[in-house]
C-alpha cells in the first residue's frame, strides 16, 4: 500500500524514488497538482522482449516454427502481481481526475507465479 518503506535495489529503482520524492516535494512545497502512481507489473503486446511473458509467447512461436526447442526460465514460481496496460492507463487517468493530489498505488491486488 501506500505507506510501504521503500527499499530500492537497483540504480533504477532509486532513481523512480527519487523522482516520487520530487513530486511530493513540489505538491507539499508549492501546493501544486502533483500525484504519484506507485504501479504495480502491467503487461501490454508492447512488452519488451527481455520480459518473461514476451520471453514465453516467443518462445512460444519460435517453437511453433521448428526454430527453437525448448523454453528455459527461471524461478517460475516466483509471485507477481500482474495486470494490464489499458487498466493502468485508466487508473492513471482517474489519479488525475481526484480533487486533490496524494501518491496511489495501481495494482490487481492478485499474485501469480509464471508457472500458473
Amino acid at each position: 500500500n501506500e505507506t510501504t518503506p521503500f527499499r530500492p535495489r537497483s540504480p533504477y529503482a532509486a532513481a523512480k524514488l527519487y523522482a516520487y520524492w520530487t513530486t511530493v516535494n513540489y505538491r507539499e512545497a508549492y501546493g501544486m497538482f502533483a500525484a504519484n502512481g506507485i504501479l504495480f507489473n502491467h503487461e501490454s503486446p508492447c512488452r519488451g522482449e527481455t520480459f518473461v511473458t514476451r520471453k514465453i509467447t516467443r518462445a512460444v512461436a519460435a517453437i511453433h516454427h521448428g526454430r527453437q526447442d525448448v523454453l528455459y526460465l527461471g524461478n517460475i514460481d516466483a509471485r507477481r502481481d500482474w495486470g494490464h496496460a489499458r487498466d493502468y492507463v485508466e487508473g492513471m487517468w482517474r489519479i488525475l481526475q481526484h480533487d486533490e493530489a496524494d501518491d496511489f498505488v495501481l495494482a490487481t491486488g492478485e499474485t501469480h507465479s509464471v508457472r500458473e
